[in-house]
Formats: structure tokens, sequence, C-alpha cells
């Protein structure tokens, strides 16, 4: 077939509430910068405006059976103070909402012409598959059917120690099971996802491309926040959401001894977090006691203003877990990539963010090995000092993979 019409299925496109919903944005507009027609269909509850595409807005169907028993869930919930979100979930496998939120996007595609689609690709985002359950449940579509796969489902299939048991865990994998079977195609934003996630649904095997996470032509604009960064001429930042399973404290403790190895940099170096801070408090609290070199933002800051911020910065840091294994491809890899500065990645061997860089990339370390990590801090640090000027990241072949162009030979060989 000569792909040309895509029908874009997305459960939320704003920038500003989550890392799935940057990567869904901007895989979008490079499906229409790549030269195809695009129409996009998204339940995102506010407007979202993407210039030269025409983008839907799915609304919520009420005043069915899943809407009047999600509503009375919570009414309930509120009067006997017991969740019962735990109990049910694990009855039915997902909540009545989930249900609900399902049937209204069945609702809205069947209202679509499908007829001149030639790609209808589902876009999810976090723990919620809601766009893939809905397309399921539409098998006279499944021939067209992309299912983009951007992290593990269910989470006992995440690696540790991300992994754990959902209520109606069972009925997780049942959906994900007839999913891999069903969808005519997956694809997964890092080919280390697509191996891990095969290993438990083999039909991905076949069916699986890698559709790596875009770079946006989103411009950059000025942040209040700037000031922690332009005030020192060595800054090291992290930008985005401190997970529970990311511990910083070992980046915290190499930072410090990289300033007692050197202490000239007192004056000089900076390390910076900006975003929700979903971890120890202690910790954070110590750091921010002891050293005044280094600062938190605790706060959610709109992704223009991340974008300058990372250009800014001498160094942008990519914080993984302790683990064996990470398959995830992180959203902001691209636009680090894009800001042309050096990466401190700090994550497990097997690591997709690893592959990409290379066996040879030299500031790559465990998360914990804090030796390690503040040698290579002295490194780019004196590499900066020595030269005088900001020490490029220089990599054309990750501005490459990221970029449009190859998003458009990756779908060319599947109408081909």
């Amino acid at each position: 077939m000569s792909l040309k019409n895509i029908l874009v299925v997305a459960e939320n496109l704003d920038v500003d509430a989550s890392s799935g919903a940057k990567a869904n944005q901007a895989l979008i507009m490079n499906f229409y910068r790549a030269g195809f027609n695009v129409r996009v269909l998204h339940y995102t509850r506010k407007d979202i405006v993407l210039k030269g595409i025409e983008v839907v807005s799915i609304p919520e169907t009420k005043f069915t059976f899943f809407y009047f028993l999600s509503r009375s869930q919570r009414i309930l919930t509120r009067m006997l103070k017991f969740n019962m979100h735990h109990w049910l979930e694990g009855l039915f496998g997902f909540s009545f909402t989930f249900f609900n939120d399902c049937n209204s996007i069945v609702r809205s595609i069947r209202n679509e012409n499908i007829e001149n689609v030639d790609l209808l690709i589902s876009l999810s985002q976090g723990s919620s598959f809601r766009p893939h359950y809905a397309l399921l449940k539409m098998p006279e579509y499944h021939e067209k059917w992309m299912a983009y796969i951007h992290d593990p489902y269910p989470f006992h299939f995440y690696p540790r120690p991300y992994n754990f048991v959902q209520p109606g865990f069972r009925k997780k994998e049942e959906f994900f099971l007839k999913l891999s079977q069903k969808a005519k195609y997956s694809a997964f934003p890092s080919m280390l996802l697509k191996s891990w996630m095969t290993s438990y649904f083999p039909a991905f095997n076949d069916t699986g491309i890698i559709l790596p996470h875009q770079l946006t032509q989103e411009v950059a604009i000025s942040s209040e926040f700037s000031t922690l960064i332009l005030r020192r001429k060595f800054t090291m930042l992290h930008s985005g959401n401190m997970m529970p399973q990311r511990d910083p404290s070992f980046l915290l403790m190499a930072f410090v001894k990289f300033l007692s190895m050197h202490p000239d940099a007192i004056n000089d170096a900076a390390l910076i977090f900006i975003g929700p801070l979903q971890t120890n408090d202690a910790v954070i609290n110590k750091y921010k006691a002891d050293c005044e070199n280094i600062s938190f933002v605790n706060k959610q800051v709109a992704f223009k203003e991340i974008l300058k911020l990372q250009n800014q910065a001498q160094v942008n840091v990519i914080l993984e877990s302790v683990a064996e294994i990470s398959p995830f491809l992180p959203g902001k890899f691209p636009h680090c990539v894009a800001a042309d500065k050096p990466i401190l990645l700090l994550c497990p061997y097997y690591s997709e963010s690893k592959r990409l860089l290379g066996e040879k990339y030299p500031y790559w370390a465990e998360a914990n090995d804090v030796d390690k990590i503040a040698a290579i801090i002295l490194e780019l640090f004196l590499s900066f000092k020595e030269s005088k000027s900001e020490v490029s990241l220089n990599r054309p072949d990750l501005l490459a993979y990221c970029d449009y162009k190859y998003l458009k030979e990756q779908l060319v060989k599947i109408g081909n």
C-alpha cells in the first residue's frame, strides 16, 4: 500500500503534564513534517492546537452504565471513607472510569471515515493504554492498526525496581496478549524495550518496529530559573520528574566528592535539579543545607522553559535507576542530544540510552558508582576549563535518528 493518511488516537497531548504527552506530540508533529496527512483524535481534558494538523477532542460519554458506576463509586468512597478501587480493579481488571473512557474513544473512532485511513496509530501515556484497549474492541480496524508501546506493561513485567503486582494483573496481562496478537503493527521507542516485551509477548517480534522519541520544533523560551544556571560557569542540570526509583543520593555524593577533589570548582560549579522530586526528603534537605552549589526546584516547569535551560547548562544529566537493565528511552533524550552538550549518563550497563550513545561513550557510569561519577564530573569540568568554552556532544548520528526523516523511512517500509 502507499501510506499517505494517518489517523492518530492519543490519550494525552498536554506537553506540560507528562513526558509521555511530550513524546506523543513530538511524534505526531513529525508525522506531519514527514509529509503524511495526519488527523488526530485525543482524550486530553484541554484544548490542543497543532499547527497544520486537524485535532479533534474526544468528548467523554456521559449518562452510560459505566459512567454512573464510576460516579457512584466516588460518592460511596466519600461517604464510607473506604476506597473500593483496589477491590473493584482486582475483580474487573480495570476501573469503571477506564471502561467509560475507552467506550468514549470507541464512539469517536466509529464516527471517523476509516476508508481513507492507511494507518491508525494508538498512543497512550504512563501506565494507561486506553486507546489500545478501545481499538482492541474494534476488529474491523485491526489490519490498519499500529499499537505504539511506550513502556512495559503490565507493571509486573517492568524490570526491577519498578515492578509490582497491580490489582487485576491477570486481566491486564490478557489484554496485552490479545493486543500483541491482533494489532497489525506494533511500535516501540526503544530496541531494548521491543526485546523486553517480546520476551513476554512473542508476537511483537514479528509486528514490531522502532520509532524513537522525536526531536521537536518547539521554540525554547526564557525561564525564571535561568539565573540558577547562569550564575555559575559550569552547571550540570537534571530536568524532569525525579521518580522514587531514581535515587539521586549517589550523584549528590559524587558531586560533593568532586568539589573536595577540586576545591577551585566551588566558585564555578553547580548541580541543579528542576522538576517534581518524588524522592527521599531527608536526602534533599541534607544537601540543601550542606552544599550551596546544589539547587532543587521542586515543581513542574513548562516544557519550553526546560528546553531553554537544557541549552544553557554545560552538562545535561540523565539519571536512571540502579538496576540490571533499563529498556526505556527517556523522553528527554532527543532534547538533550539537540542541546549539543555532554550528557552525564547514569544508568545500568544494559540501557537503551547507553546503547545509542555507544560502548565507548566516556561520560557513562552505573548510577551508584560514586567514585566513577566524581571522576567523570572532574573530567568534564577540566575539559570545560581548558577549552575556555562549552564542550559539545557532537552527535549528528543521534540527531538524525530522532528526526522525522528516519521516522518516514520506517513508515515507508510498512507501506512497501
